[in-house]
């Protein structure tokens, strides 16, 4: 009995862990692209290794053609306002559908979920024209504002608050506790799972996202890091594509740190959200 259960954990970690080889091909195919010279890249033989290791000219070059701490953070400040403002939208309104009763609740959810079938590029246009007649393109204000309210975000912090003891709710009403109290010092660092998981959604989607500040910014001033390797292609790399992997290397490098340091956290919230 004891060995087919190492058997059977052998084999689902072996299925898990070729899975994940999977996932991460594209980043080490990525990382290993960025220490070879161009002429390696386009050979019919794959190697990850390079056979010589360019990595110093590469990211040399990077570092001194692309203003990329100025990229990174921007990349920063965007992501967490728009991080921050959805904090504060949702953590209410996750437990205002969570945790109070009041008229037309399940029909609020139920607007909620249709939000989540609304793609972002939907609005894009007459958000575009508002920005434009308020004059606020070209700045923070413009990449920040459409992601401010995250209809996931409001489901996700649902689903979680749901599972929370009402006991705890109504302990706190008894102490004296408004219901914003309730939210901001009670259920809050309760939800901190969820909260890690979801800053992991928010920063990852709009670190990387191009579409949005594609269309508002213009010129490197406010380029978030994906934009900065668009500019970074266009105007000084050209085909370089070693060139352009260590450079992409270096924008996704603070995405798999923040993952490593709260991937506990992001897979407790995973796994607890919506349990009840």
């Amino acid at each position: 009995m004891a060995e087919r259960r190492i058997a059977f954990e052998a084999a689902r970690l072996g299925l898990l862990g070729f899975f994940g080889l999977v996932v991460l091909a594209p980043y080490i195919w990525m990382v290993a692209a960025s220490m070879k010279p161009l002429d390696e890249l386009f050979r019919a033989s794959l190697s990850l290794w390079p056979e010589r290791f360019h990595a110093i000219e590469n990211y040399g070059r990077v570092f001194a053609e692309v203003p990329v701490f100025h990229y990174l953070w921007n990349g920063l400040v965007v992501c967490g306002g728009i991080l921050v403002f959805q904090l504060m939208f949702a953590v209410p309104a996750g437990y205002a559908l969570a945790k109070l009763r009041f008229p037309g609740r399940e029909w609020v959810f139920g607007a909620v979920m249709l939000g989540l079938l609304v793609p972002p590029h939907v609005p894009a246009l007459p958000l575009y024209i508002a920005f434009s007649k308020a004059g606020i393109l070209n700045t923070y204000a413009a990449l920040i504002l459409p992601a401010t309210i995250s209809v996931f975000a409001i489901f996700l912090f649902r689903q979680f608050f749901r599972a929370l003891p009402d006991e705890l709710v109504h302990a706190a009403r008894l102490d004296g506790m408004s219901e914003a109290g309730i939210v901001w010092r009670v259920v809050l660092p309760n939800a901190w799972p969820a909260a890690t998981a979801f800053a992991i959604f928010s920063v990852v989607a709009h670190w990387n996202d191009l579409f949005w500040p594609l269309i508002v910014i213009e010129g490197p001033a406010r380029a978030t890091p994906a934009l900065g390797v668009l500019y970074f292609r266009s105007d000084e790399a050209g085909d370089d594509f070693a060139v352009l992997m260590a450079a992409a290397v270096i924008m996704t490098l603070p995405l798999v740190l923040a993952f490593l340091f709260a991937q506990r956290r992001f897979v407790e919230g995973i796994a607890t959200t919506g349990l009840k």
